[in-house]
């Protein structure tokens, strides 16, 4: 079964990703807002409509703020932790509540099935009021997404290293946080272990934990202060060329822009 796969936004002013299977898809995150959702699918023929839930990693602005009104507008239920619907209840970003009729809770580490879909959350150390990645299973298919992390632990290790197509985050670069003009409390929220992935932790892990079932990589949530694209990119394919491992060749490697929609990947 073919899954499509769409970033509409990934960086601090906003994310919001699509996976879709046959005639029906899915939101991880709406932190942008519903009319560019809605643009973004519709340029590639996916009807609005045709959403069937959202699944939010946390209750950080960037990644909640219209989740309201996508679920109103599209009569389609919000899939969180508890902790994480208490949190878009208090977040004043939000702007509009989600009805409770389509208030839907998840369990770490308990995996739901949603149609074609079996989704897993699973812990990750950030400091949200709870966070989640989300490890999705369809059919032969396995699609993983861990954004917002300030480490990946074994147990999210566990879920990022069975995946055929990743989404990770690399952040920041070390030496343009430090030398850039966050003050000191913030670069430390940041470069701790409950802040933000950078590029060097990120290619380090990437390519100490490469196998043959990984197939596309998806580099996330890139900071538009302390980060740029070729960064990112050089940090992996660099940490890769260390291990023999050619992107491009043996794996798909691809850095998402932060406030443009990407292709459609067809998997």
């Amino acid at each position: 079964m073919e899954i499509r796969f769409m970033s509409i936004g990934s960086g601090s002013c906003g994310n919001s990703y699509y996976l879709g299977v046959g005639d029906y898809g899915i939101l991880i995150d709406a932190g942008i807002p519903s009319k560019t959702i809605r643009m973004a699918l519709k340029k590639e023929g996916i009807a609005f409509e045709s959403i069937c839930a959202v699944f939010i990693t946390h209750d950080h602005a960037d990644h909640i703020k219209s989740v309201g009104v996508i679920s109103s507008k599209a009569n389609i239920p919000v899939y969180a932790t508890k902790e994480v619907h208490k949190g878009i209840t208090q977040n004043y970003c939000v702007s509009k509540p989600i009805d409770p009729s389509y208030v839907r809770y998840v369990q770490k580490e308990e995996p739901i099935t949603l149609r074609d879909f079996v989704i897993t959350p699973f812990e990750v150390p950030h400091d949200g009021s709870d966070n989640v990645g989300y490890f999705i299973e369809v059919g032969d298919k396995k699609f993983c997404i861990a954004t917002d992390l300030g480490e990946i632990t074994p147990n999210a290790s566990y879920y990022i290293d069975q995946a055929n197509y990743l989404v990770i985050e690399s952040n920041y670069e070390e030496q343009m946080l430090a030398m850039g003009r966050y003050p000191e409390f913030l670069k430390v929220r940041v470069s701790g272990p409950r802040g933000h992935m950078s590029n060097q932790a990120t290619a380090k892990y990437l390519a100490s934990h490469f196998n043959e079932h990984l197939k596309s990589i998806w580099l996330c949530h890139l900071s538009e202060e302390n980060n740029h694209p070729e960064l990112a990119y050089k940090a992996v394919t660099m940490e890769f060329g260390d291990y023999g491992i050619i992107a491009g060749k043996d794996v798909q490697l691809i850095v998402l822009k932060r406030a443009t929609p990407s292709l459609l990947y067809r998997l």
